[in-house]
């Protein structure tokens, strides 16, 4: 159960930002409902988000990788059940999507360089950070320096979600439940 209401003030930004939400993905975000009582804080965030869907110097794939490895090692079930359906959104196999929180049990399952951004991104998200300096020339030499400057940073907005969202108290939302395909009799 949530920490805090997901009834936020009922300001023109806040109904603004339900039907957006709404039309975008089908409900309206938890997340945004939490920061919805804090105007300037919600709005700081969005924008933040508008700008990060921007970035195109690592590969998008690559991308959702390193965001549910993070989630996965903050335990936000939130992040992880939106991230399963984004993913799917933008094309990621469904069944390697499933098999990032375990993905050190199932290597085979993805590439060298797909092994390398998990493990870049749960190093990271440790407390402290456990970054190599091995690991990180590797993933220079692979992703290039802006590669890996935008993966660096999109490991730490994760990290921003997730333990948010953890803090907040908010659990899956059902996305992941609205994005699989139906099994084949």
């Amino acid at each position: 159960m949530a920490r805090i209401s997901l009834t936020p003030p009922r300001t023109l930004l806040n109904r603004f930002g339900a039907w957006y939400s709404h039309r975008t993905y089908g409900k309206v975000l938890e997340p945004g409902l939490a920061y919805g009582h804090n105007a300037r804080v919600l709005f700081t965030y969005v924008r933040l988000e508008q700008r990060v869907a921007k970035w195109s110097a690592l590969d998008a794939g690559l991308k959702q990788l390193a965001v549910m490895a993070a989630a996965a090692r903050i335990n936000c079930s939130w992040c992880m059940d939106f991230g399963y359906w984004e993913g799917q959104e933008k094309g990621l196999d469904a069944e390697k999507a499933g098999k990032v929180p375990v993905w050190r049990d199932t290597p085979e399952a993805f590439t060298e360089l797909e092994l390398l951004v998990m493990e870049y991104a749960e190093a990271m998200t440790e407390t402290a950070p456990t970054v190599t300096d091995e690991l990180a020339a590797g993933l220079i030499a692979r992703l290039g320096e802006a590669g890996f400057v935008e993966l660096t940073a999109m490991v730490a907005l994760e990290n921003l979600r997730s333990r948010v969202n953890s803090a907040f108290g908010l659990t899956s939302q059902g996305f992941k439940e609205s994005c699989e395909v139906p099994a084949r009799r």
